[in-house]
């Protein structure tokens, strides 16, 4: 239950689950396009700090090609959790 957890919290803001989503749908990505695909609102130093939370908290993973780090989701078996959401409102 503690990995839960641990996995649940790094997750619980909603532009990381937006980050999930879009990362779902085209993996991997850099933060520049994850920033683009969120919005004008979008910061870069807010969605890094966002993936630098998911990455150490084992949710993403990065490779590094020269300067730019791309993300791409450590376990897609976590994309589920959208599926329960969506289904808790149903009961």
């Amino acid at each position: 239950m503690e990995h839960a957890a641990k996995v649940l919290k790094a997750i619980a803001h909603p532009v990381k689950l937006e980050i999930l989503k879009i990362l779902a749908a085209a993996e991997p990505m850099d933060v520049t396009t994850l920033c683009g695909h969120v919005g004008m609102d979008c910061q870069i130093s807010m969605m890094s700090h966002h993936l630098a939370k998911m990455k150490d908290n084992g949710v993403l993973t990065s490779q590094k090609h020269g300067k730019q780090v791309f993300y791409s989701i450590a376990n897609r078996n976590l994309l589920n959790i959208f599926n329960c959401i969506e289904n808790c409102g149903d009961a």
